[in-house]
This record gives structure tokens, sequence and C-alpha cells, in this order.
């Protein structure tokens, strides 16, 4: 199967998040969740989610193949160099990450405080968690 067909069909999927908070916060809660989102979507702040966002990824590319495309892109690198994911990743880039023997994909978007990961189970879904908890994040 090819690797753009492949990516809309995992968009399909059910889906985890790795994110800044443990769980969504309840529709009428009590707290300030948007405030605190705009907080964190100060640049600076961004920036250290996306050092996490990049560190997981690039920790999880020791463990599965990737392969790496803008997200409204159809060019994708396989395995690409730490140094370049990571400079996509800081730059804010929308990035899609497919890890296609494991049927997963992740996907990153400039304006998110997380990561949406779809079809992910067994050891991809271990791994994320252990990577995420380390990062001092949550996959929910």
């Amino acid at each position: 199967m090819d690797k753009e067909k492949m990516v809309e069909e995992l968009l399909e999927k059910s889906y985890r998040v790795v994110d800044f908070l443990p769980e969504q916060v309840p529709e009428g809660s009590a707290g300030q969740f948007f405030a605190v989102e705009k907080y964190y979507m100060n640049p600076e702040r961004m920036k250290g989610f996306r050092r996490k966002f990049a560190d997981i990824l690039l920790k999880l590319n020791c463990y599965y193949n990737f392969s790496v495309c803008e997200a409204q892109g159809d060019v994708f690198t396989d395995n690409p160099d730490p140094e370049w994911l990571e400079g996509k990743i800081l730059d804010n880039a929308d990035l899609c990450v497919l890890l296609p023997e494991e049927e997963t994909l992740v996907t990153l978007y400039r304006d998110d405080l997380y990561m949406t990961v779809y079809n992910a189970c067994g050891s991809v879904l271990k791994r994320l968690e252990q990577l995420a908890e380390a990062e001092e994040l949550f996959v929910r």
C-alpha cells in the first residue's frame, strides 16, 4: 500500500493524544482551561512543548522505521536525519509521521499543544506512554 493511502486510512482509525493534561477537561468545567491554554501557546512556552514532542519522536524512531512528510505534502522522507526532523518540529511544521510496519500515524500541527497518534497499540503504545511520561506529558 502506498504511504499516502495508508495515511488517509489511518486518519479514520481510533486515536490517542500526547497532551499536557492527563484527561480532557469536561465541558462547563469550573477551571480556566482557555486561559491556561492561551498561556501555554505563548511562543516561548510553545517552543518547550515542541522540544518535548521532538524528543519523544526522535526516541521513538530508535525503535521503529519512520516515514515523515509535511501534512499537506506528498513527499515522504524515510528515517530522516535527526537534525532535520528536530528542525521541522521546532520550526512549527505540520507533520505526519508514519510508522508503516506498525500501521501507526502521528500528526503534529503548529498550533496544537498535543500530538495525535492513530492506531497505536501494543509495543508502540507502551513505548509512547513511557516516552511521554519522561517528558512530563500524558497519553490519553
